[in-house]
């Protein structure tokens, strides 16, 4: 079966382990927590898939600190432990060690921030290391900036790294979708070794190892912590108040979330008076922590889109059919998940309140001067969404 190289077996030995484990973790798909609607199944499985690409990304592909690239990590298709539906998540592998320097334009996005963490016990690494947000960041008048991480102190914009340093991740969200731009920029390490082009088997086999244990103990990770809120639905709670760790939370307000069970003839109100603040959104998704399909369907609002009642209130309905409300949030045939609501650069952070009733009783419940939408409108909010994903992703 072999030729004369004394790693073929070694090699295939490594490929078969990786097979083996993806294998493994469609397990996570039929837990008893899990829901065991066939949509549920089904993209249990597709999350599983997905997030392949990205694992191989973290650790086959973009590895070497010395030679950083910044590459995306959510878009459309590609979804993970609740990521927000504005945003543009861009990141790099780093060390504790070396300089390095991100140049480029900023770009127009809402909120914007980077944050150095180091490696650690979730997924997406530990505790924070430092971070630069909006205006701590330095920007010429044309746009551009220049980012420094070293541990030796810089001037201008600069996060002195750690020995732990492990990540730089730069979070844009946008609130107008269809107007303001991404980030174009680059890292360099300043005093890095000359590349070395060569690729060994064992570095194949390191790389297939640690995307297969990442896809499962990622998507075990987050379904555990989803599960969390589960037991305590229609509650909004953030994270450090079901789980004490040091996990990269969003820096400058840190997301509530609760756990929504719907059936087809039930629907959930969830009202909140939005504080004056820097950015915010709701986010709404399945069991599997991924968001809705956020190109074609309305499943997500912020502080650009949203329409507010007369006396500034915020009201959300999740309805399994069209309420004619202008802030639907679309199960898109799910009956359970998940809605995120964040508060940035607020002065006050507020805590949605959520009632459920039975669907013919909604209009009893809302108030008499409720806003409304109608089809025309309906369809130009849907067409903006899908334009405003081709401004951020370029598809």
């Amino acid at each position: 079966m072999f030729g004369d190289n004394p790693n073929d077996a070694d090699l295939l030995d490594g490929w078969s382990n990786f097979c083996d484990q993806l294998k493994q973790a469609g397990e996570l798909v039929f837990r008893d927590t899990t829901p065991s609607a066939d949509i549920d199944r089904a993209k249990g499985f597709r999350l599983l898939a997905r997030n392949i690409s990205l694992a191989l990304q973290f650790h086959l592909e973009n590895t070497d600190p010395q030679h950083p690239e910044l590459l995306h990590y959510f878009d459309p298709v590609r979804k993970q432990g609740g990521d927000n539906t504005d945003a543009l998540y861009v990141g790099a592998p780093i060390n504790g060690e070396n300089t390095y320097r991100i140049s480029g334009r900023r770009g127009t996005a809402r909120y914007f921030a980077v944050t150095v963490l180091e490696d650690g016990a979730t997924p997406w690494g530990g505790a924070v290391v430092g971070n630069l947000i909006d205006s701590d960041i330095q920007v010429e008048d044309d746009g551009s900036f220049e980012i420094i991480l070293s541990p030796s102190e810089h001037a201008g914009n600069w996060i002195r790294t750690t020995p732990g340093a492990w990540r730089v991740t730069f979070r844009q969200f946008f609130a107008d979708w269809e107007n303001e731009e991404p980030m174009e920029a680059r890292i360099d390490c300043l005093d890095g070794a000359k590349h070395d082009p060569r690729l060994t088997p064992a570095q194949v086999r390191q790389g297939l190892e640690g995307a297969a244990r990442w896809v499962r103990e990622s998507t075990f990770y987050w379904a555990d912590m989803l599960d969390k809120w589960k037991v305590q639905p229609n509650r909004f709670l953030s994270y450090r108040q079901l789980d004490d760790n040091a996990i990269d939370a969003t820096p400058g307000g840190e997301p509530l979330i609760c756990y929504w069970q719907v059936p087809e003839d039930e629907v959930l109100v969830v009202r909140v008076t939005p504080p004056v603040a820097d950015y915010w959104a709701v986010e709404f998704g399945n069991y599997w922590w991924e968001t809705m399909d956020y190109r074609y369907r309305l499943c997500s609002t912020n502080c650009h889109h949203a329409v507010l009642e007369n006396n500034g209130e915020l009201l959300l309905v999740v309805a399994h059919e069209d309420p004619g409300l202008p802030n639907w949030l679309d199960p898109s045939g799910h009956e359970q998940g998940y809605i995120t609501v964040r508060w940035i650069g607020a002065g006050s952070y507020p805590t949605p309140h959520c009632e459920q009733m039975k669907r013919e009783d909604l209009a009893a419940h809302l108030p008499q001067d409720v806003k409304t939408i109608g089809a025309r409108e309906r369809k130009a909010q849907l067409v903006a969404r899908r334009l405003g994903v081709i401004r951020r992703f370029g598809y």
